[in-house]
Formats: C-alpha cells, structure tokens, sequence
C-alpha cells in the first residue's frame, strides 16, 4: 500500500500544479538554489495540512466508521472529479515567469510555506487522499497519517529540488516536447482514477 501511495504521490507531484511551476520559475529566474528555498517552505506547510487531517480522521473514526466510510466515498468521488478537470484542460504547461527582483532564502521559504499553508485545496485533497491508505486494522491512525505526511513531503521536496537542479534543461524540454505534455496529462487522469478505486476497495 505505502508503494501505491508513493507512486500517487509523486504523479501528484508531478503534475503541472502551482507549486511545481513556481518552483520552476524562482529556478530559471534566480538559480537552482532560490528553487530549492522555495522547495523546501512548500514541503514545511504540508505539515500544517498533515496535522489537521490527523486530528480530523482520527476523531472520526473514533466517532464512526459509517462516517469515515462516507468520507472515503466522497474523497473518491472528488478524485474522480479533479480527473475529469485535468481531461477538460489543454496539455499544454505554461513557464512564463516573471523577472521580480532575488529574495533571500529566508523570505522565499516563508513564501512557500505561507502559499502552502494558505491553500485549503491541499487540505480538501489529503482528506480524500489519505483515508484511502489508512489501514485501521494497524491501529494508531495518527502516526500512520503523519508517516503519509512525511513520506508525502519526502519525495516532494526530493523532486521540487531535482526540478531546480535541472530547470534549464526541463524548460527546454518541455517547451520543445508536446508529446510530453500529453503523456502528463493522460498519466494523471489514470492516476487519479486508481487512486479513487484504491479508496473504495
């Protein structure tokens, strides 16, 4: 279960959401290491989503599992709704950035982690994502949801840094491949639909 989720989470990654396209524009603005400060105060607010969801979830299930059984339904469902966004959107990704003067890492980490922290779609999306590995049989939900958290965290600031280290050569990449922005595309819808199934099964 935890390579499902791995593998989910890096798709998530991935994708051509805000977070991976700002870390993008703050590297081939400013250099692969502004890219990394911006990586690392991204990843710092998942903590934030990771804590509320751990207290939430627990509290439900302590409450009901009829409850709990409801949200992992809903969570599907939003699964398969974000999917069918990512079919009605162009596959195309766009890395015009802007030219704004270099901050220091301090202030690009705490942009990061305010951007983060402040987006409750992150929250809304671990809610339907999480319950879906959660294995009560295990018991202690807590410490299994903040293991997801952290592992979730793990491999997103390992590919955010990866994508500042080679941002030169992705821009170029991507810009000249239509093909890749394709795949993506396609890659997500499919990773999404598992995902909504994984939680029902």
């Amino acid at each position: 279960m935890f390579t499902t989720f791995l593998l989910a989470s890096i798709a998530l990654t991935l994708s051509p959401g805000p977070d991976i396209i700002y870390v993008l524009t703050q590297s081939i603005s400013h250099g692969k290491k502004f890219g990394i400060a911006t990586a690392a105060g991204l990843v710092t607010g998942i903590l934030v989503h990771t804590t509320l969801i751990a207290l939430g979830v627990s509290a439900i299930i302590k409450q009901s599992e009829l409850i709990f059984t409801g949200i992992k339904i809903l969570g599907a469902c939003y699964l398969l709704w974000i999917a069918f966004q990512v079919y009605k959107a162009p596959a195309s990704i766009d890395l015009n950035g802007d030219s704004k003067p270099k901050k220091s890492f301090l202030s690009l980490f705490k942009q990061g982690f305010i951007m983060n922290v402040l987006n409750p779609k992150v929250t809304l999306f671990f809610l339907a994502f999480f319950p879906g590995f959660i294995d009560e049989k295990l018991g202690n939900v807590t410490q299994q949801i903040y293991l997801l958290g952290f592992l979730f965290m793990l491999q997103a600031f390992v590919i955010f840094s990866l994508v500042s280290i080679l941002a030169d050569k992705l821009t170029v990449f991507i810009r000249n491949n239509n093909h890749f922005a394709m795949f993506l595309k396609w890659f997500q819808i499919a990773v999404f639909i598992v995902i909504a199934v994984l939680i029902l099964i």
